[in-house]
């Protein structure tokens, strides 16, 4: 399989990796045939990347973060809580509302259960999915991606539970925000802006007294928009004054953001969004967690297209969990863009002095994969 970016795509390629819809079931299998219909679908919808078959790849596996079912049941939980919470303000008075601790426990444990089966999971690209709203899938992200820094840490269970719980309703306060201004696709004025920024301060109050969800949860969604000098908001503090769930949730949410397809921006690519959160370092993120942040992503994803300083552009096939950013790439053209008829690999974290120029620049991505 290769990974392509979805504006790269070509009707006649087919799918080697499911897609999924806004609750986390199946929509596309494997196999499918793409079509031209299919993919400006994908591409409204936020798709950034697929796998595709290629033959040259076939034998690489790609294997899920999390199971189908701890999917959609974590999507399912946020979509259907989040959309009621949205909805609160046009309820009739009296009327009582659930609580939504007890379902999102159960989410997370079945988030904690299966990265603790997967002890070398990495934060990969999850962005393969249809959601109505980017604020489900977006806390989805969020929520695996800092419960694989907490395992990292060393964490204790009770601990995860708290910082996913932070993670998975960071954002919990934009259900009370104007949706004119939350689903607005240019540029935000002033005071729209000033409206957004409250979502942090009213996340903190949706959960602060809710049963089952640690006040330290309620904090996260207060001070993920905290940074490290005091320029963040709504509180401006700094430093110590920052928990640390907040901090890592900080930095989850700003690199999930950037990797994600909005209506007025293409994503990043991982090893681009981590360059710009590194820029950050001393001042709005601490060092130390940029540092295990790298190490635990899958800066060049498996299956994406790269080109070495040589000329040479294969695929990536194998990441070393020791040295992420040196993966293990297969060279499928030489430094003149010719197909190789014996593909080879190359392990770059035994070849120091070869480097990754670019990323899905190389010879006819499209041809290459076989179409």
């Amino acid at each position: 399989m290769r990974l392509l970016p979805i504006q790269m795509c070509r009707p006649g390629m087919k799918l080697s990796k499911r897609i999924y819809n806004e609750e986390g079931l199946v929509l596309l299998g494997e196999n499918v045939e793409l079509t031209a219909k299919l993919i400006q679908r994908l591409e409204q919808c936020g798709v950034s990347f697929i796998y595709i078959h290629d033959p040259r790849t076939s034998d690489l596996v790609v294997p899920d973060i999390i199971s189908d079912e701890t999917r959609h049941r974590a999507l399912s939980e946020i979509r259907t809580n989040f959309k009621d919470m949205m909805d609160r303000p046009n309820r009739k008075s009296g009327v009582t509302y659930p609580y939504i601790g007890k379902a999102f426990r159960q989410v997370m444990d079945l988030v904690i259960d299966d990265l603790n089966d997967n002890k070398d999971a990495m934060v990969m690209l999850m962005n393969m999915s249809l959601v109505d709203h980017y604020l489900y899938q977006h806390s989805l992200n969020v929520c695996v991606y800092t419960t694989i820094l907490g395992i990292a840490s060393g964490y204790s269970r009770d601990e995860l539970m708290a910082i996913g719980l932070g993670a998975m309703l960071h954002d919990i306060g934009k259900t009370q925000i104007n949706i004119d201004v939350l689903k607005k696709t240019g540029s935000l004025t002033g005071a729209e802006y000033e409206e957004m920024k409250r979502h942090a301060e009213r996340g903190y109050y949706l959960l602060k007294d809710e049963p089952n969800i640690p006040l330290l949860a309620a904090h996260c969604a207060y001070q993920h928009h905290e940074r490290l000098d005091g320029s963040g908001y709504p509180r401006g503090i700094a430093g110590d004054e920052i928990h640390d769930y907040a901090k890592w949730i900080g930095i989850v949410d700003s690199y999930d953001a950037m990797t994600s397809a909005r209506i007025y921006r293409t994503p990043m690519l991982p090893h681009e969004a981590v360059e710009l959160l590194y820029a950050g370092t001393g001042t709005f993120y601490e060092q130390r967690m940029l540092q295990l942040f790298r190490d635990k992503v899958a800066i060049y994803p498996l299956g994406i297209t790269v080109k070495l300083h040589t000329g040479e552009s294969g695929i990536v096939v194998d990441i070393n969990s020791s040295c992420p950013h040196r993966p293990i790439v297969r060279i499928l053209n030489n430094e003149y863009g010719e197909e190789l008829q014996t593909p080879y690999e190359i392990d770059l974290s035994t070849k120091l002095t070869m480097m990754i120029s670019s990323v899905n620049e190389g010879p006819s991505l499209v041809e290459a994969a076989g179409i």
